[in-house]
């Protein structure tokens, strides 16, 4: 085979053209999908919904603001209210670690007038719950008065929880309000007034105050703030949010007996930390917390767990929720340290005691007042359960803090609610800051796969080495970098390239996911090497979950088909039909385009690790059904994402599969041998179906299995013999074995 050429073009024009194609590419396929387009994210999304459903009797949206990204709604020509997405003022990840987008209308008088769910990742209908359920209880927010919001310490309004979608719902309550409240401040709607910034004096912490105390002292002056909670009083306070079910279900028949019995206290503050935690375990939290960052500890005991077990399941303690001002913080097991004991005399026994990292990109303020939210249940059925909120409020004294003059600043105050150039740039920068074990392991096993490439034919020699290092490579792929980090690229993706060609390019969007970026970075590097092998073949979760399951298929004898040459050859244009279909549709409409980008299994396979609707689950697993008996039946025929990379790849320099003359005619054994048949009859490799498994290049260099290593082994030995190097031997005819057609 040979490399990509053009005729008429010298080898030094060529290099040009292919490194600004390379370049292009690069900064278009970097995107994740929160970039896919120019546009801003509200008015894509306002296709989605009529002025109507925002505000009765409305007929037409009004140009986006550019300082503030709301859109007017209008009726008639005049301005009725304003529509906003959420997911532009606050963080709305939800369960599924994917943002939950909402658009929402606001009037004049700061009130919620409709609300429309219009996407979501959440994989909350695997246990039975109806999209049509969290639509409803969405919609419900119509009405909701958000100056009472911004007056009240606590919310002003009854949170309605589905059982089973705790996460889900909580974010949906927090992004309505918190967004709201900032369009609210932003326009100045209400009588509400844009947060001013601090130009006075300011306290932080004072690192030089490290006197331990005990147990007592600290709760005496709460430094440690407790809730303490009985059965009775949950009892009565279910009776009076008219909940008479769980009112019944009273957790001991003595309404004396413990709850909860929760302590809360801000880790991070010398005092306090060392007298908690100890000298050595306080220690131990320094060289953890990185710059801006804060440690809070919640010890419990009781009836009920302040952790439960949700977050087992999903990695997010959906029962606690830190609160300050406009921000609220969701903490995830990643954040999560278990403590064995509280230091400080005197402590009694807990039966839960945790350390809560609070990351430092929130934007929290150790020194101002907050709250911790606690979220109760109780069980009104097998599955159904009722809740309600507490609130733990702390207040760090003075005691513990010293005052600072602000640092003279040129910078003008932007206005509230939007986000600028400054703080996206310091974002993704403590995004990348926050992920720097997640980016290590990424980059050491980018690299490893990088050598293993450069030194293929020393490595590929060793046969078992090779098979190991294969299985062992793909089970990180699939478990690590797919179910773990969800880093799955997506043909998603590829569709930013239009975007990014026509509207504005901003970098700071495209590292705000610092492994998809490396990953597309390393994909456009590997193309101009070793084609669209690398990815497909060794770092995509889902071809890595095809390739695995039909090994174990394998191993249990189930039958392999291998599908005839013809019929092969044709079904290969399927994938590119497919792509090139998709990327019509988002020349049209991105919102279409996604929609029908499902024929990737994906998301359900690997993100949403088949939590999802059943068609969608027997979707996938149908592929990998099938995929057990055509190894990488998918990857073959159908991935769009894989016929994107095919396209460009076509540029590559270097061929580095070796052959011989003999391949292909007589022997047909790596043609045989290929796990997606990408090797021609004649021998040739297609460089647009090699997933690059080097497999052919163990075979190329195998003395038992390559006729023309046979036939090179069988010369040097006849050779040796004959100057006497193999002593007593006499020559017999060397029996080589047949070549595979």
């Amino acid at each position: 085979m040979r490399a990509f050429n053009w005729p008429g073009l010298n080898a030094r024009i060529r290099t040009v053209v292919l490194c600004l194609f390379s370049a292009a590419f690069i900064a278009a396929c970097m995107a994740s999908s929160a970039a896919i387009a120019a546009d801003p994210l509200l008015a894509r999304y306002l296709k989605k919904v009529t002025p109507s459903q925002l505000v009765s009797g409305a007929d037409a949206f009004g140009p986006i603001g550019q300082e503030t990204p709301v859109a007017p709604i209008l009726k008639s020509g005049e301005t009725v209210g304003w529509a906003f997405l959420t997911s532009d003022f606050v963080p709305t990840n939800g369960y599924s670690g994917k943002p939950i987008h909402i658009v929402g209308g606001i009037d004049k008088d700061a009130v919620i007038t409709g609300v429309r769910l219009v996407k979501h990742y959440e994989p909350i209908v695997l246990i039975g719950i109806p999209d049509k359920r969290i639509i409803a209880l969405t919609e419900r927010y119509a009405g909701l008065d958000l100056k009472a919001e911004a007056a009240s310490d606590t919310l002003a309004h009854e949170l309605d929880i589905i059982s089973g979608a705790t996460v889900t719902i909580m974010v949906i309550d927090d992004s309505i309000v918190r967004a709201g409240l900032k369009v609210a401040r932003a326009l100045k709607l209400g009588g509400l007034a844009p947060k001013a910034r601090d130009t006075g004096p300011r306290r932080i912490i004072d690192p030089s105050i490290t006197a331990e105390r005990s147990w007592m002292e600290l709760t005496g002056d709460r430094s440690v703030s407790r809730l303490s909670l009985d059965v009775g009083q949950i009892t009565e306070a279910f009776t009076r949010a008219n909940r008479p079910v769980a009112a019944k279900r009273a957790e001991s028949d003595d309404p004396a007996e413990t709850f909860i019995d929760m302590y809360v206290g801000l880790a991070s503050v010398p005092t306090i930390g060392l007298s908690l935690l100890g000298k050595a375990e306080y220690a131990n939290l320094q060289k953890d917390l990185k710059e801006g960052e804060h440690a809070l500890l919640i010890a419990g005991r009781g009836h009920y767990s302040f952790k439960g077990s949700g977050y087992v399941r999903g990695g997010i303690f959906d029962r606690i929720q830190l609160i300050q001002g406009d921000i609220n913080v969701r903490f995830h097991d990643r954040d999560q340290r278990r403590i064995g004991v509280i230091a400080a005399d005197g402590a009694p026994k807990m039966a839960e005691i945790d350390l809560f990292t609070i990351p430092a990109d929130v934007g929290f303020e150790p020194t101002k007042p907050w709250r911790l939210q606690l979220l109760a249940a109780r069980a009104t059925g097998p599955v159904d359960k009722a809740f309600l909120t507490f609130d733990v409020n702390y207040t760090l004294l003075d005691r513990y803090t010293q005052l600072i003059e602000p640092a003279p600043s040129s910078q003008g105050s932007s206005s509230a609610g939007t986000v600028g150039d400054d703080d996206q740039s310091a974002l993704w920068k403590r995004i990348w800051n926050d992920r720097k074990v997640d980016i290590t392991i990424l980059t050491v096993a980018i690299g490893i796969l990088t050598v293993v490439f450069f030194f293929q034919l020393p490595i590929t020699r060793n046969e078992r080495f090779v098979y190991w290092f294969r299985i062992s490579f793909l089970t990180f792929t699939l478990f690590w970098l797919g179910w773990y980090v969800n880093a799955q690229l997506s043909v998603v993706n590829v569709f930013a390239f239009t975007g990014a060609l026509t509207g504005n390019f901003r970098w700071d969007t495209f590292l705000m996911d610092p492994l998809v970026f490396i990953l597309w970075a390393s994909v456009a590097v590997s193309m101009i090497f070793w084609g669209r092998g690398a990815y497909c073949g060794w770092l995509c979760p889902f071809g890595a979950l095809q390739e695995l399951t039909n090994r174990v298929a394998k191993l249990f004898k189930v039958p392999q088909i291998t599908v005839p040459w013809g019929i092969h050859e044709r079904l290969w244009p399927l994938k590119y039909m497919i792509f090139l279909g998709l990327f019509g549709l988002s020349l049209q409409s991105i919102e279409v385009a996604e929609t029908y980008a499902e024929v990737e299994p994906f998301k359900t396979a690997i993100v949403l690790k088949f939590m999802r609707a059943w068609p969608y689950v027997l979707f996938a697993v149908g592929l990998l059904g099938i995929g057990l008996f055509i190894e990488r039946f998918y990857c073959r025929y159908l991935c769009p994402l894989g016929a994107a990379l095919a396209i460009p790849a076509r540029l590559r320099t270097i061929d580095w599969l070796k052959r011989y003359r003999d391949c292909g005619s007589p022997c047909a054994r790596c043609a045989k041998e290929c796990m997606v048949q990408s090797i021609h009859p004649e021998g040739n490799i297609n460089p647009n179906e090699c997933l690059y498994c080097l497999h052919c290049q163990v075979l190329y260099q195998h003395d038992r299995k390559c006729p023309v290593c046979i036939k090179r082994l069988e010369k040097r030995k006849r050779f040796e013999r004959q100057i006497g190097l193999i002593p007593g031997q006499e020559e017999k005819p060397a029996k080589l074995a047949e070549p595979v057609s």
